[in-house]
């Protein structure tokens, strides 16, 4: 997998092994990171962080700090080995635990982008909810949702825009 833009285009990073993620395609990854416009100096939580990818296209295009939460121990160590290899390690950290137990005892930590690209086979809308919650008043919330299905309500936030890619949508949402 590689970075598309920014200070690290070009870089290449490890897709975890095995089936454990769906990383987000080159498109839709570009697709997002477009809609977001200018990030420089904005703090991101990607909550189900698979191979990484949305924090290290973050960072590259300008964040100032990344948390990637990924529970599989096999996708948290690729995560890991890519942090190091990018030469990231002051501001990407890679934690390995459950999201919904970070979240619950993390309740205080917020961020002024939250990303929540969940396994699609697990789809937890309280849990989704709950991370809402982790991003800052004014902040935005973004979503990779099945494309087929009508994105979830949040009582927090409000739908900014969404884009369609077939059999994958991203929604993204303000924190009121």
């Amino acid at each position: 997998m590689r970075i598309i833009a920014g200070a690290l285009k070009g870089r290449l990073f490890r897709d975890p092994p095995g089936h454990h993620s769906h990383p987000m395609s080159e498109k839709a990854r570009g697709a997002l990171f477009n809609v977001l416009g200018d990030i420089s100096g904005l703090s991101v939580l990607d909550a189900f962080a698979g191979s990484g990818a949305l924090a290290f296209e973050a960072i590259s295009r300008g964040a100032k700090s990344a948390l990637a939460i990924e529970q599989k121990r096999a996708p948290h160590q690729t995560i890991s080995d890519s942090i190091k290899e990018l030469g990231l390690s002051s501001q990407v950290k890679a934690i390995n635990t459950d999201a919904a137990s970070w979240s619950s005892h993390n309740q205080t930590e917020k961020f002024d982008i939250v990303f929540l690209d969940p396994p699609y086979q697990h789809l937890q809308l309280k849990l989704l909810a709950k991370f809402t919650e982790h991003a800052k008043k004014g902040g935005i919330v973004v979503v990779s949702w099945p494309g087929h299905e009508l994105p979830p309500a949040f009582d927090s936030c409000q739908i900014i825009t969404d884009k369609n890619y077939g059999d994958a949508q991203l929604v993204f949402y303000r924190k009121s």
